[in-house]
């Protein structure tokens, strides 16, 4: 398949794509000059992605990820499988002349496409087939609530195997009051080799009653903890769908992607959001209505 799409490009004429091959966006060739020389000898890579490697693990292992511990035996086995494809694409690329490498998927439809497949063949299959989607790349499991600092500690060797590409992220509250923490998180993720991070904050803003903070969400989509407001005209709802920010209120994600979101935890307890009088919500409580003064 790798190949295939080699050659693929391969066909492609400068012409048809000026800025690219002809006004110095990749290079600057004749209209009917060979693109091939742009690609080769390392120049670029062409990527072998996954996902689920939680669920493919699970299948071997069962429920292996835990809060703040996790099967080494386990680890150990997924770890083995990336590095194995890493060391296919280094000896492709030596066989071939181009660049091979391995991308840690950060899927925005291929997590619940892949899922949904899979699912009619074994249904409910315990930790696999059973949550509607499959998890990105290396992730740690999204139910899970591992710290911050033993998320990056989990990921940041899986990040070095996929050179194609790699994100980890981290789920906090609303940070506004705490930023010495956030720096803290930023600082470690430094320390623990990680090379692309992203921090999940609660940033919403509901327009109707000025809540800030983070939105519930559930199966019918988004609305605010507050009022209960569910208008996408007057709500401001932002959220990393997948490598990227997103308003999951105007484009709504696929039914497996919402599902992912759902069950993503905080690795932190905060708060969930401040409201216009100084009160806020607590994100680690039942009753998401309940408030309570800041304390100062």
């Amino acid at each position: 398949a790798l190949l295939f799409r080699i050659e693929n490009v391969k066909q492609a004429l400068p012409k048809y794509n000026p800025a690219g091959f002809m006004y110095g966006g990749y290079g600057r060739l004749d209209p009917d000059g060979n693109v091939d020389e742009l690609f080769n000898h390392n120049r670029a890579s062409v990527s072998m992605g996954y996902v689920g490697l939680y669920e493919m693990t699970a299948r071997f292992y069962g429920d292996w990820q835990h809060d703040h511990t996790y099967n080494q035996e386990a680890h150990d086995f997924a770890y083995s499988v990336i590095k194995h494809m890493n060391e296919k694409a280094a000896a492709w690329k030596k066989q071939y002349g181009y660049g091979f490498s391995v991308y840690g998927t950060p899927a925005e439809s291929l997590n619940s496409t892949f899922e949904e497949i899979d699912h009619k063949l074994y249904p409910n299959v315990p930790f696999v087939t059973d949550h509607d989607f499959y998890t990105n790349s290396f992730h740690y499991f999204v139910e899970r609530k591992p710290t911050p600092f033993e998320k990056l500690d989990f990921e940041a060797p899986f990040q070095k195997l996929s050179n194609g590409g790699f994100i980890s992220y981290v789920e906090l509250p609303c940070m506004k009051d705490n930023l010495d923490a956030l720096e803290a998180i930023w600082d470690y993720s430094y320390k623990a080799g990680i090379g692309y991070f992203e921090i999940n904050t609660a940033i919403d803003h509901c327009l109707e009653c000025d809540f800030h903070g983070e939105y519930t969400a559930d199966e019918k989509g988004y609305h605010c903890p507050n009022c209960g407001n569910s208008n996408p005209e007057t709500s401001d709802v932002t959220r990393r769908i997948c490598g990227y920010l997103g308003n999951p209120m105007k484009r709504p994600p696929k039914h497996g992607r919402q599902a992912e979101i759902i069950h993503r935890v905080k690795h932190m307890s905060g708060t969930l959001g401040r409201l216009d009088n100084g009160e806020f919500l607590e994100s680690d409580i039942a009753d998401k209505n309940k408030v309570r003064k800041l304390n100062n």
